[in-house]
């Protein structure tokens, strides 16, 4: 987890290409936040203890695992599992919204997301999750 004065850590995993480069503009350039991005859920749990992220950001819907699944994995691994979790999805209907809030997540953010905002929102959540 990062130190005070440090920039937030984010591990965003998402199958497509496009969204993982929208993505690290608006959380690299706009946001100024450290980001390490992969394509699977796999791919993932081979570089976040490294990483130490105080945030996931996670896509639903991924070939392999699913973003669910990621989630599950991530909490088993130690320190992994009071990192808030993000989710983006297209599927962003109110019972599909409500299945991931049952499983601890800080928030669903629905696909398109808005590059402009991403950061910030992500600010959000991580100033949240750490009040006292």
């Amino acid at each position: 987890m990062t130190e005070a004065g440090e920039k937030p850590r984010i591990l965003h995993v998402d199958d497509d290409d496009d969204i993982r480069a929208i993505a690290q503009i608006a959380l690299e350039v706009v946001g100024g936040l450290t980001l390490a991005q992969c394509a699977s859920g796999a791919e993932a749990l081979d570089i976040v203890e490294d990483f130490a992220p105080d945030l996931f950001l996670l896509d639903v819907m991924m070939p392999g695992m699913t973003g669910e699944e990621t989630l599950a994995a991530l909490r088993e691994l130690p320190g992994m599992g009071s990192v808030p979790v993000v989710f983006m999805t297209a599927k962003a209907q109110v019972n599909d919204v409500e299945h991931l809030m049952t499983l601890g997540t800080a928030k669903v953010i629905a696909k398109p997301f808005d590059p402009l905002t991403l950061a910030a929102e992500i600010e959000t959540i991580l100033a949240e999750s750490t009040a006292p």
